[in-house]
């Protein structure tokens, strides 16, 4: 009997934890379709600071990433295409000098809405942090962690092309 009882309260105890679980499902409200909140640039003027905090060890690229970028011509280079479990992510780089000038965002993935939303909050954040950087040691935006792993592979893809 004794058996019953505890088989039937942990049962009850388990039914309540998963019915009493809730995943958000909605996300933020007012994000509309962005025409060119993916690319960034800088002319001449100090760029604005990132309004993301700071990282933490985990949030850095395991891969050694190019320092600053050597070219003695204005140039525009386009990275590989990261093939990502959400869709492709491919970078493009304007460099003047030693200095990233502006960061395009030719692919990204964009499949459903949640997909829209998510990039259109991690995608400017990410070529913030590039224009900041000037290299490809950005930090990861926390919940675009595809999008983030797929843009530092295509950033890195066109640094190097710079850096040949």
């Amino acid at each position: 009997m004794r058996r019953i009882v505890l088989w039937g309260l942990s049962t009850l105890s388990a039914l309540v934890l998963l019915f009493g679980y809730s995943t958000s499902t909605s996300g933020p409200t007012g994000i509309g379709p962005s025409t060119s909140v993916y690319s960034g640039k800088v002319a001449g003027a100090a760029s604005t600071p990132s309004s993301t905090p700071s990282s933490t060890p985990e949030a850095t690229p395991q891969s050694t990433p190019g320092a600053a970028i050597p070219s003695p011509t204005p140039s525009t280079v386009t990275g590989a295409v990261a093939q990502t479990q959400w869709g492709p992510v491919q970078v493009e780089l304007t460099v003047d000098g030693t200095s990233i000038t502006q960061v395009d965002v030719l692919q990204y993935p964009s499949g459903n809405s949640r997909d829209a939303e998510i990039n259109s909050v991690a995608l400017p954040i990410l070529i913030q942090e590039t224009l900041d950087a000037q290299n490809a040691r950005i930090d990861m935006v926390s919940g675009a962690t595809v999008t983030s792993t797929g843009y530092l592979q295509s950033l890195q893809s066109a640094i190097d092309q710079v850096s040949a």
